[in-house]
């Protein structure tokens, strides 16, 4: 791609911090990694480990195979379980087939799970608020699939008929975005009365502190732009955020996606990068604009984040053993 000086070239960028990686995703693809170091290749994933393009095609040219049936792989070979979770029905197939499971499940997407099972066990009807169809959404449902009812819109409450209305509680689909999830939680508080929730917000810190970064960042730009792929659910809301603050943006893959018509009438971009994104798409970008001239770049930290997650123990006892 060769920028044509004849089109609008912006003055600045302005680039969000926190953005990317998330400490789940940085996880999920260590624990990859790792087992394909450790154990013969392949190493089979339960679907995508993360839901991000780049990713998967670079683990998959190092001898990850990425599969979304249990059956597609052989008896007594590794899989992973990605980020994303799956429910007990698919890790009683994979223990079925004799297989060296990996658990690289989100820790914060475990937490959804754990409250789905004592909601459940205390007699609750379960609402669960995400979209239809996502890796996540599928995997919690299948904790309690008898009790929980998915919903994904107020319209979709108001059509809702539950077994004792005194006994609901809510649970949330991790990569949501607080402003999506705000009118259908109001919705369901107000037709149950004496709904319960969680102790904590399920809403991942990384999707809530991304969406908070690119709103500051949304009040000084023209133009938004998003890195993350089409099938990552918190990248396309970070997308909706900006467009819900007034202004335009757009998500791409890659530097390839970026279209020079964008920058008529525009002085400032805004550049951010969903939690399944690795950083060396965020820099190509960068160097994208740098040869197009635009020389003020500026990082703004809205929140700090030190977040990590240890390797699950199934890793680190195969790590320990290989040490000795």
């Amino acid at each position: 791609m060769t920028p044509t000086s004849a089109l609008s070239v912006p003055k600045r960028l302005i680039l969000a911090k926190p953005r990317g990686f998330c400490a789940g995703v940085e996880r999920a693809i260590e624990i990859v990694e790792i087992a394909l170091k450790i154990y013969p290749p392949p190493v089979y994933v339960y679907h995508e480990i993360v839901h991000n393009t780049h990713v998967v095609k670079d683990l998959g040219s190092r001898g990850a195979i990425f599969v979304n049936s249990v059956s597609e792989t052989p008896d007594g070979s590794v899989l992973v379980f990605s980020a994303h979770g799956v429910s007990p029905a698919i890790r009683e197939e994979a223990k079925l087939k004799n297989l060296k499971l990996i658990d690289a499940t989100c820790p914060l997407v475990t937490k959804v799970h754990m409250e789905a099972i004592l909601f459940a066990k205390q007699g609750n009807t379960i609402i669960l608020v995400g979209h239809e169809g996502h890796d996540e959404v599928v995997g919690t449902m299948g904790e309690a699939p008898e009790r929980i009812v998915l919903v994904d819109t107020p319209e979709d409450v108001e059509k809702l008929q539950v077994e004792n209305p005194d006994k609901v509680a809510v649970i949330t689909q991790t990569t949501l975005s607080l402003d999506d999830t705000k009118d259908t939680i109001a919705a369901i508080k107000k037709k149950f009365p004496k709904v319960i929730f969680p102790p904590k917000e399920d809403i991942c810190y990384a999707t809530t502190n991304r969406q908070i970064a690119v709103k500051d960042l949304a009040k000084k730009a023209d133009l938004v732009l998003v890195i993350g792929s089409e099938n990552s659910s918190n990248s396309k809301r970070l997308q909706e955020v900006s467009k819900d603050m007034g202004v335009r943006a757009h998500l791409i893959d890659d530097v390839t996606k970026i279209r020079q018509e964008w920058f008529q009438g525009v002085e400032t971009v805004a550049i951010t990068a969903g939690a399944s994104a690795p950083e060396h798409l965020v820099q190509e970008v960068l160097e994208y604009f740098r040869k197009l001239g635009v020389s003020e770049v500026k990082e703004v930290e809205v929140i700090s984040e030190a977040v990590k997650f240890g390797l699950p123990p199934e890793l680190t006892k195969e790590l320990s053993q290989a040490a000795r």
